[in-house]
């Protein structure tokens, strides 16, 4: 096999692979994902410009939020799941 021919497989793989990056991020957190802090359940996702994420309980959310805000390349927040829906 040529090295073009593998290096072309390589690339597509890498596409597919950063695809499903994408999807994963935008998915909503489960109760598998744990605060990287405590280890509570995680309701706030942060990506950040190196492509690494960082996943915070509604707590530590709080308290590093100014700090997140200025490193963030996006914030997924699902705190509101918190507070029981009006009736």
């Amino acid at each position: 096999m040529s090295g073009s021919k593998f290096w072309a497989r390589g690339l597509s793989r890498q596409r597919e692979s950063e695809k499903a990056d994408e999807a994963y991020v935008s998915s909503g957190l489960t109760a598998m994902d744990r605060c990287d802090r405590c280890g509570a359940r995680a309701y706030l996702r942060v990506l950040l410009p190196n492509g690494l994420e960082l996943l915070f309980c509604a707590h530590h959310g709080r308290q590093h939020a100014s700090a997140l805000t200025k490193i963030a390349v996006e914030i997924h927040d699902e705190t509101e799941r918190l507070t029981p829906a009006a009736a």
